[in-house]
């Protein structure tokens, strides 16, 4: 993709996801978000209606008196986005492939974010960390990751969402907020999930094709797996095969839902044919 193709489409997602979030999504993120982080400020006299559970005991021992800690708000919060690029999001049936999609909610979080003047930061990952990005404030920052969103090239086409949640768990030692966008045809991932739930407030966004849901009846069809690359020639008109990929497809979006709810993080689901716009509204409504 030559650069004045690429700003295209960077500008593109830009006017698209910008109206978005300044018109619908800012409000939502703020009020779903604000005060899940607390930093100490003070230690003062316990008052009429204090919650015990604040109560410095060490401080009170001292002083042979109550006294509780005081916390504020934390003004700024930090978003991570956890992007996976393996090769099976290089799919779709109708009008966009997942990668696309994932493109679109991940610039129109990135901007909510900005309008809170919130910092923002970057991972790309197949099944190992492809990419990077510290957060940081800033509309030139946002513009760069959703550059990279669009134009990067991983060296894997396979997934592995634990080593990137092991990563993110690494290099984020404050509580943030973490978005983790993907197909998740991937499992073994949940004990790591729930490392990274006890710190951070953690969000699993999963993107699907309806296609990918059962195989239909087209005869002996080739096919190819797009993260391994390996092509063989399928029967679809088998009963017996097209059970067994049902199978393994709900065991995949089962344990997807059960890793998260166990590891007390949220989760969405979004058709590529849907509206994702709805989707996010009713999931920052849900929790705000």
């Amino acid at each position: 993709m030559d650069t004045k193709e690429l700003l295209k489409k960077v500008r593109k997602i830009e006017i698209k996801t910008r109206r978005l979030s300044d018109h619908i999504f800012g409000g939502e993120y703020h009020s779903t978000f604000k005060g899940r982080g607390m930093t100490f400020s003070e230690v003062r006299q316990y008052q009429f209606g204090d919650d015990v559970r604040n109560i410095d005991w060490n401080v009170t021992a001292r002083y042979n008196e109550p006294f509780v800690k005081v916390f504020e708000e934390e003004r700024e919060l930090t978003m991570m986005l956890m992007v996976d690029v393996s090769g099976s999001e290089l799919f779709g049936t109708v009008n966009q492939f997942k990668k696309e999609v994932i493109t679109e909610i991940s610039a129109t979080l990135a901007f909510s974010a900005l309008q809170n003047n919130d910092k923002v930061g970057l991972i790309l990952f197949s099944d190992v960390v492809e990419l990077y990005i510290p957060p940081k404030k800033g509309k030139s920052h946002i513009l760069r990751i959703i550059r990279e969103l669009i134009e990067f090239q991983p060296k894997s086409n396979k997934t592995d969402v634990s080593q990137a949640l092991k990563f993110m768990s690494s290099v984020m030692k404050k509580k943030a907020i973490i978005f983790v966008l993907s197909d998740f045809m991937s499992d073994d991932y949940e004990q790591t999930l729930r490392i990274a739930g006890k710190r951070h407030d953690v969000t699993g966004i999963r993107v699907y094709d309806r296609m990918e849901e059962g195989i239909p009846d087209l005869g002996m069809v080739q096919m190819e797996d797009e993260e391994t690359g390996e092509s063989m020639l399928v029967n679809t008109a088998s009963r017996r095969i097209r059970s067994q990929y049902a199978k393994f497809y709900k065991e995949k979006v089962d344990y997807f839902g059960d890793a998260f709810t166990k590891s007390g993080a949220g989760t969405l689901s979004c058709r590529v044919d849907e509206s994702y716009v709805k989707k996010l509204l009713g999931y920052f409504k849900r929790r705000g």
